[in-house]
């Protein structure tokens, strides 16, 4: 295995989650602080979020902005690469909303 492959798996891991993929939708082409994203990701803690937006910025998706104000006001804004994987998480939410009626009438069949 090339250390790109490595690479690209750990990548897919770290971005395959649900939370990744509701931040990365909800930053989209604007700059939200900590607690305006919290409130648009429903069910999201403060813990899981602090933990996704580090480990997205650890792979250069989304760039923090520290402000030297009382409290400091951070920001987040998703970086070239991440406007990217946007494009594919936006692909995949959209597949999600066009199919969810079938999926969820298939998982009724296996529920009886």
């Amino acid at each position: 295995m090339t250390r790109a492959d490595s690479l690209a798996r750990e990548i897919f891991s770290d971005v395959a989650n649900k939370w990744a993929f509701l931040i990365i939708e909800s930053l989209g082409e604007r700059t939200l602080r900590f607690s305006e994203l919290r409130n648009e990701i429903e069910g999201i803690s403060h813990k899981m979020l602090t933990q996704n937006l580090r480990m997205l910025e650890r792979n250069g998706l989304v760039e923090r902005d520290v402000h030297p104000t009382v409290p400091p006001r951070v920001e987040y804004t998703l970086t070239e690469p991440g406007q990217a994987l946007r494009a594919t998480v936006s692909a995949m939410c959209g597949w999600n909303h066009r199919y969810l009626g079938h999926i969820e009438a298939s998982r009724r069949r296996f529920e009886t």
